[in-house]
């Protein structure tokens, strides 16, 4: 049987003050009703993704976007049709949101949101719209109170929420000093920390999460972490990809874009190349691998959730 195949724009839109989404409740006569959703609907055969959206948002909210980015687009399979969920991130509005088609809507804070019933085929929205477009990678460093203030210096000036620990030089109860020091200062900035290495880290230090290198990924099973912590890992191809899916990642990073200095040897991945495997990821991926800020907004262009680097935020 040929899968029935529907076409969806759905809006993640941000309040003011960046803290906020909006949400709307699914009517209870349809099909999964009762369930809240980010507020979209179905394009028309003509239409464009950002198009549709347009034509939603105004007949449902009664707002009209001045402005939208793509966010993540989700494949998702139901047992009579594919959905693909074409998600965009929209700061700029105007008109104050309400219910045109007497539809529940609420502003939930973001950090809320896991509190709120969603379809299956929402979960990877709901984890992009969490995470902030920029993913440091800190730096090898042998000196720790210069290590401690590259760190504060990036999350102080150049706003970094979103920090992997990788010290692969250290031992495990040097590293695990570095780790509580990095979550202290990643507290007091609102930021989320995730350490590079063995799952069992978190029993030692209460960091948000594990980053797993693409070995770790292809050698494990399940997923090694709970549901309420983030999960995120290193991929290079589609198996690795694939891996990830199955783990149940919360979020990647796909590299290298460029030839880096680090690893001349190995071919990169390129924009092209980049934009299929992402189109195809069913989650929030980074770009890595010789990417500055100058590429934050190319790669959103083509699905990236955003830039993740070393060099360009450890400075």
């Amino acid at each position: 049987m040929v899968k029935r195949r529907v076409h969806v724009a759905a809006a993640a839109i941000i309040s003011a003050d960046q803290q906020q989404v909006l949400i709307a409740r699914r009517p209870s006569n349809v099909d999964q009703g009762g369930l809240w959703e980010f507020p979209g609907g179905k394009l028309a055969p003509y239409e464009t993704g950002l198009e549709g959206l347009k034509r939603e948002l105004h007949e449902e909210l009664g707002v009209e976007i001045r402005n939208a980015q793509p966010l993540i687009r989700v494949h998702h399979e139901y047992p009579d049709k594919h959905i693909l969920l074409d998600v965009w991130q929209v700061h700029e509005f105007s008109g104050e949101p309400f219910g045109r088609e007497g539809q529940a809507v609420r502003w939930v804070p973001m950090n809320e949101l896991a509190n709120y019933p969603f379809p299956a085929a929402n979960l990877p929205i709901l984890r992009a719209v969490m995470l902030p477009t920029e993913y440091l990678i800190t730096a090898e460093e042998d000196d720790e109170a210069r290590f401690d203030a590259r760190l504060e210096r990036a999350l102080r000036e150049d706003n970094i929420r979103l920090v992997q620990l990788r010290a692969k030089q250290l031992e495990r109860s040097a590293y695990l000093a570095r780790a509580q020091r990095a979550l202290t200062l990643c507290k007091h900035y609102g930021a989320r920390l995730l350490l590079n290495g063995e799952p069992d880290l978190l029993k030692d230090v209460e960091a948000d999460g594990i980053h797993l290198t693409s070995a770790r990924l292809m050698n494990l099973e399940r997923r090694p972490i709970a549901e309420n912590q983030w999960l995120s890992a290193s991929t290079h191809d589609q198996a690795q990809l694939s891996q990830a899916a199955v783990l149940g990642c919360d979020f990647v990073t796909l590299s290298p874009l460029r030839t880096t200095p680090s690893h001349p040897e190995v071919p990169p991945v390129g924009w092209h190349d980049f934009q299929q495997l992402v189109e195809r990821a069913g989650m929030p991926v980074f770009a890595l691998g010789g990417m500055t800020r100058f590429d934050a907004h190319h790669a959103r262009a083509v699905g990236a959730q955003g830039i993740a680097s070393i060099r360009d935020f450890w400075k």
